[in-house]
């Protein structure tokens, strides 16, 4: 049994989880018979790495995983931080007093760096219900007191497209604005994205854009389908990832990642 791609990396939310935050069976023998075909498997997610660290030891994952949107890679085996890079908070402060003079007051969270850095969330800051700890804060400076990977972003009437839209067009020179998911709109550093962090991972195993075919579900995953030879929507993705990919598959919830392996394995 061969497979064509020597690499398959996979987004995590909406994508490789199901919605109710599980793998599947199905999807976790595919991934099985391609590693054992020779393809290696990177998880790339927009999750820093405290919100990953537990779904990577649960699925027993122990290769490299590309965090925070491409600023960290972490090597899940060792549980070890081998990558970061984070904002600069300077210009970060900056990029948001230009938006919110276009928009008006935005409600902020941020992810600060590290192994066990912690997601700050500001008054007003809509969080989603689940596992995912955060902290609370209320004085504006708790928020730049260390380093940070990446602050959040809401707007009261703005949706997420549109907020996108309008933070992109005038501090794009600044920073970089990606929307990752329903509510999750970030402000990074510039240049960053789930492509430069692949590329890194790629690298340390001696593989390439040619050798790689990338599955995801939002407009964070466009760049990612841009470096890889292979870009597989999923059915529940976003309109904007659907116009660059290769191919749509099924959902998240009906094994999308599976009916692709299961196809390129014959």
């Amino acid at each position: 049994m061969s497979l064509r791609y020597r690499l398959i990396a996979t987004d995590l939310d909406g994508t490789l989880l199901r919605d109710d935050d599980t793998v599947s069976q199905r999807t976790r023998d595919a991934l099985a018979a391609a590693t054992a075909a020779g393809a290696a498997h990177i998880i790339v997610t927009g999750r820093a790495v405290p919100w990953t660290r537990h779904i990577l030891d649960d699925l027993g994952y122990e290769g490299l995983a590309v965090c925070g949107q491409g600023a960290q890679v972490y090597h899940a085996g060792e549980h070890r931080l081998l990558t970061s890079l984070t904002l600069d908070r300077q210009l970060a402060r900056l990029a948001l007093s230009k938006i919110e003079a276009e928009v008006g007051p935005l409600a902020l969270a941020a992810s600060r760096d590290g192994l066990d850095g912690e997601v700050l969330v500001g008054p007003g800051y809509r969080v989603q219900e689940g596992p995912l700890p955060v902290v609370a804060y209320e004085d504006p400076a708790e928020l730049w007191s260390a380093p940070l990977n990446k602050v959040y972003i809401q707007h009261q009437e703005l949706d997420d497209d549109a907020l996108t839209s309008v933070a992109r067009a005038t501090v794009g020179s600044l920073v970089n604005v990606v929307m990752a998911g329903a509510g999750i709109v970030e402000m990074l550093p510039l240049g960053l994205s789930k492509a430069t962090g692949l590329s890194l991972a790629a690298r340390r195993l001696g593989l390439r854009a040619a050798d790689t075919i990338a599955f995801g579900d939002m407009p964070n995953d466009i760049p990612m389908f841009g470096w890889a030879a292979h870009g597989v929507a999923m059915a529940n993705a976003h309109e904007e990832l659907k116009a660059v990919a290769h191919e749509i598959t099924a959902s998240n919830d009906h094994d999308g990642i599976a009916v692709v392996l299961e196809r390129l394995l014959g």
